[in-house]
């Protein structure tokens, strides 16, 4: 079991380690050492390092030492913190524009996620961060979220119809099994076995590590690939910190982070077609390739509900024409 230091512990550990440094950057994450995210900031670390002959140094938490992504968000702004990995999800109150990555069906796969958050979008969107005193340095892959369930493989919308599947307590989420025909359960996700085990729900949907880690797929033998949610994660720094940088240590750390992006993809889609390996090997039945267009179509009450604005309409709309 790997020893996780305490945040004062964790801060004085920095101090050592820093000593030699010039420039010591403490990254905050909230998932543990190892995970595909913390990785990546950890490679970024190593290219920034090492391109500034150790005048420049970030020292990585991860395993939620300085605190949770809320938490750790806010001591990012105020520059308490310098860096912070986190969910788009996490900042929907703090950027607004941000809500709109949580609408079901947005992305057509991962690589056009990837080609919009590269892209003039994942410039704009940075910008709006930089209002709110945060600076995006890199675009990370958190998964997609697809569809599992213990009754039958869902090829086609009609096979989710009357399934009671479980999501996370969010409007959005209610709202999309509703259009799709299938009933939401809100629950804890330390439920989720037990209750479809016992017939409680048919199952739920998350991306395959977690579909893999949490045992599901023993309960939930039917996963299908339709990628319904994929909320972008991010990598971002204080702008009181960034301001403290050289123009030249700026670009250092800017090359670097989009580096460690190609370095964090590749990670975690490795851990996804090793937990697709297990699965299947464990005897669960994976269905893709499916025509989600009926699915996207189905779709257009919860975009009427929630993008309302023409700002959000719009940014849908050259979300889905980038190729």
């Amino acid at each position: 079991m790997k020893f996780l230091l305490t945040t004062t512990a964790a801060l004085l550990a920095s101090a050592s380690i820093g000593a030699a440094c010039e420039v010591t950057l403490r990254s905050s994450d909230t998932h543990p050492d190892g995970y595909p995210t913390v990785e990546g900031v950890k490679a970024m670390a190593e290219e920034v390092r090492e391109r500034t002959e150790g005048r420049v140094c970030i020292e990585v938490f991860p395993s939620a030492q300085l605190g949770e992504e809320r938490d750790t968000i806010e001591q990012t702004q105020f520059g308490v913190i310098d860096m912070v990995r986190a969910s788009f999800g996490t900042f929907n109150d703090i950027v607004p524009v941000t809500q709109t990555f949580s609408l079901p069906y947005l992305f057509r796969d991962v690589d056009h996620m990837h080609a919009v958050m590269d892209g003039p979008i994942g410039e704009e969107i940075g910008a709006a961060f930089e209002e709110r005193d945060l600076v995006v340095l890199a675009y990370y892959d958190g998964g997609a979220r697809s569809f599992y369930n213990s009754q039958r493989p869902i090829n086609s919308i009609e096979d989710l119809q009357g399934m009671k599947i479980r999501v996370i307590q969010n409007d959005v989420f209610v709202d999309m099994m509703t259009a799709l025909g299938a009933t939401a359960t809100p629950m804890p996700y330390g439920e989720v076995y037990s209750a479809i085990q016992t017939g409680v729900i048919d199952g739920a949907e998350n991306n395959y590590p977690s579909y893999d880690s949490s045992g599901h797929a023993e309960v939930a033998r039917y996963f299908t690939l339709d990628e319904h949610l994929m909320v972008p994660e991010l990598v971002a720094m204080s702008k009181t910190s960034w301001d403290r940088l050289s123009p030249e240590d700026q670009e250092v750390l800017r090359e670097a982070a989009r580096n460690s992006s190609t370095t964090q993809r590749q990670l975690w889609a490795d851990a996804e077609a090793e937990s697709r390996s297990r699965v299947e090997a464990a005897g669960a039945e994976i269905v893709e390739g499916i025509d989600k267009q009926p699915f996207i179509d189905a779709m257009a009450p919860v975009y009427e509900k929630y993008a309302t604005s023409a700002e959000s309409q719009d940014l849908v709309e050259r979300i889905r024409a980038t190729e």
